[in-house]
């Protein structure tokens, strides 16, 4: 397991920009695939965006998939999410979740997780 701590959130206009980022403990964070998810009040935690150990360009979800992007510096434990031309549909909770399996796009798949950050994206 590894010890998530998420920043970045905010409150910013729709078409504005914000850059998730989530730091990782633990010196062996490079050998584990990291997701981001989102939650937003009273619907279930929905999939945004992975990433597997190797790195590469990484899933998304259709709904944010050419506007957000994932990606993560190895020497700084760090993975990150730039969210850009942001939608008050994008409202809500991010998590950042990391494990030791594959890149998936289930939470049931995660089994380390931030506390979340909050991102608020008015009209």
């Amino acid at each position: 397991q590894v010890q998530l701590v998420e920043s970045g959130g905010g409150l910013v206009q729709a078409g504005g920009s914000l850059r998730l980022s989530c730091a990782a403990s633990g010196r062996t964070f490079s050998s584990y695939s990291a997701g981001w998810f989102r939650q937003a009040p009273g619907k279930e935690r929905e999939f945004v965006a992975a990433m597997s150990w190797s790195g590469g360009s990484g899933y998304y979800a259709d709904s944010v998939k050419g506007r957000f992007t994932i990606s993560r510096d190895y020497a700084r434990n760090t993975v990150y999410l730039q969210m850009n031309s942001l939608k008050p549909e994008d409202t809500a909770v991010y998590y950042c979740a990391a494990d030791r399996r594959r890149a998936a796009t289930s939470p049931a798949d995660f089994g380390s997780w931030g506390q979340g950050t909050q991102v608020t994206v008015s009209s």
